[in-house]
């Protein structure tokens, strides 16, 4: 199975992108997790990066706040698939790096998700992996018929005591 790098512009992030790692722990994804910064460590962020794809990783997970320019620094550097997760900060509730991550140019797509979303990063990271690896797709299929159970078993409990 190929693997996720999780990379993190400052270990500030890691509340945040502890949620990715747990849901890729959740789903039996290897990883590995990393902090590289687009502007203190451009280096090393290109070297990880562009021999990523040669050390089995399948995609790549890059959480940034701020000016938030990591994951388009590293998918300036692969064709491997990049997910971004903007990262809020206190200045503009993240909407700065929230811009900083979905406007990317032309010829270097990064998928986005929402501000701090790391978990549908994670999963976005499973599914890109799972259109290759048939037991993922069963366990991100599972994931799902136990996500629909638990709404529908908040479901009937507030049915049942809101309607006589």
């Amino acid at each position: 199975m190929k693997k996720v790098a999780v990379i993190m512009g400052s270990d500030s992030d890691l509340p945040v992108v502890e949620k990715a790692i747990h849901m890729l722990e959740q789903l039996e994804i290897p990883f590995e997790v990393h902090v590289y910064s687009a502007h203190r460590t451009p280096v090393e962020a290109r070297d990880f990066t562009l021999s990523a794809r040669e050390r089995g990783f399948g995609a790549i997970i890059a959480a940034a706040g701020k000016a938030a320019h990591l994951a388009g620094a590293i998918a300036a550097n692969t064709t491997l698939p990049v997910i971004g997760i903007p990262i809020r900060s206190n200045n503009l509730d993240g909407i700065d790096a929230l811009l900083s991550t979905v406007q990317m140019p032309s010829g270097i797509p990064v998928a986005t998700v929402a501000i701090d979303g790391a978990v549908n990063a994670a999963l976005l990271a499973a599914q890109i992996l799972a259109v290759e690896d048939q037991d993922l797709a069963r366990r991100l299929q599972e994931k799902r018929e136990r996500d629909s159970a638990a709404v529908l078993a908040k479901n009937a409990a507030i049915e049942e005591r809101f309607n006589h």
